[in-house]
């Protein structure tokens, strides 16, 4: 585990199991909206022990990270930016899911000679949000988050989220959504709704670019 203080904010940081070290190659991963570091535990495990250090950071506001909230993902690549600096990081590999994967573009284009390369899962641009569910997530957040968790795993099973007994993608979503401070989910889907930069953003990458698209993402499709 790692604290971060910049920009007046303590950020939190899981690192792997393994002691941060800035002087190896490391890999930064951001997760998306109303999420936390814990999305990214088996992936960061496996960098910190072959040669990586990581950092999988709370977002402010999120998980165990001080507030207030970024509003815009611009903001956010800002904060992810001088996080690296306040933990002494000059390059660094940057990955992404949903908003993260925005964040992560807009950080490669914002900084070019400090992101070795991005990977992106789960991305779309733009990344529209419904009148419907933004009206949820501002007037009902649990009902929010069940349009969000039945409808992203519906085509797993039949019964939503469930492909094994004992095993719900579904309920273990739900559970790490309930966990993030109330108006978060709005202020992360309405950062989304309005990022602009995407192509302008793309257009500015100089660095590789992975992305990863799941054939059955009800909410991302590879389309």
């Amino acid at each position: 585990d790692m604290w971060i203080e910049t920009q007046g904010r303590k950020l939190y940081a899981y690192t792997g199991g393994r002691e941060f070290d800035a002087s190896l190659p490391t890999v930064v991963f951001v997760h998306g909206a109303q999420h936390d570091h814990s999305v990214w535990i088996l992936q960061t495990r496996y960098f910190a022990h072959h040669g990586r250090s990581v950092l999988a950071i709370d977002l402010p506001g999120h998980g165990r990270s001080e507030g207030p909230l970024d509003t815009s993902i611009e903001a956010m690549a800002d904060t992810v930016l001088a996080a690296l600096s306040s933990a002494g990081v000059e390059r660094a590999a940057i990955v992404g899911h949903s908003m993260g994967s925005l964040i992560a573009l807009e950080c490669a284009a914002r900084a070019p000679g400090r992101v070795d390369r991005i990977a992106m899962l789960g991305v779309a641009f733009p990344m529209k949000v419904s009148e419907a569910l933004l009206e949820a997530a501002e007037n009902d957040e649990p009902r929010a988050m069940d349009m969000i968790n039945r409808w992203s795993h519906s085509g797993i099973n039949f019964r939503p989220g469930a492909p094994a007994p004992g095993f719900s993608v579904y309920w273990q979503n739900r559970r790490l959504m309930a966990r993030q401070a109330p108006g978060t989910l709005l202020t992360d889907f309405r950062a989304c709704d309005r990022y602009e930069r995407g192509l302008e953003a793309a257009a500015a990458v100089r660095c590789p670019v992975l992305l990863v698209l799941g054939k059955r993402d009800m909410m991302t499709p590879p389309r």
